[in-house]
């Protein structure tokens, strides 16, 4: 009866509904022109379950959403990380976490992956602290360890890892499983080891990225 009830309700009246109710809870908090979206479909699945409880997307105070920036599900942003314009963050099989200071810059896709098999587990998201993602990148069921960078329009497939320190390039392809290690620079499609960067150059590098992401501050 609900899912027949909620099939006649226009969407965008569901999301609004589930965002108040979520925001008066507590169980999540939005700051002044953050979008809180769930579908309508989840808000079905979850409320039929009495087992269950609806996944919320959770803000800190002082993180910052764009205003026309879709987070959906199952998605934490911790303290002083941002989430530009356009950016698409959609946790719905699975979590997706954005570490403290981490800046994910316009039109990225973040998303996860559903589990290989029956009984399995999902694929998450995690990018970690201090972390810079450039525009228009997607980020799908990976890892991103801390004061890491993905360059514009780089895609990080499921699986992959960037270590800490870990460069890829603009536009590269991290292929599934591939690992970018600690300070290594990766470029091109498929994306491959360029060179390991040392240790002063790559702070100069990380402090240039952060001076021009608010948000990012180059690790110590």
């Amino acid at each position: 009866i609900l899912s027949e009830t909620l099939n006649r309700v226009p969407k965008r009246m569901v999301t609004r509904m589930i965002a108040r109710r979520c925001i008066r809870s507590g169980r999540a908090r939005a700051p002044l022109g953050t979008r809180v979206v769930a579908t309508a479909r989840a808000f079905c699945k979850e409320c039929v379950a009495d087992d269950k409880e609806i996944s919320v997307v959770r803000l800190d105070p002082l993180a910052y959403v764009a205003p026309n920036a879709v987070l959906v599900e199952n998605v934490i942003v911790d303290e002083g990380a941002s989430i530009w314009y356009n950016c698409v963050l959609r946790g719905d099989v699975g979590a997706i976490r954005i570490g403290k200071n981490s800046n994910i810059q316009d039109g990225t896709i973040i998303h996860v992956a559903s589990p290989k098999e029956e009984g399995g587990e999902s694929i998450d998201t995690i990018v970690g602290e201090g972390v810079t993602v450039g525009h228009m990148a997607l980020l799908h069921a990976c890892t991103i360890e801390d004061h890491s960078f993905v360059g514009m329009k780089a895609c990080v497939m499921d699986g992959a890892r960037v270590k800490k320190h870990g460069m890829l390039a603009a536009g590269a392809l991290l292929t599934p499983g591939k690992v970018v290690g600690s300070g290594e620079l990766w470029a091109g499609s498929p994306a491959k080891k360029v060179l390991k960067k040392k240790q002063k150059k790559r702070q100069s590098i990380l402090r240039a990225i952060s001076e021009k992401s608010p948000g990012v501050r180059p690790a110590p």
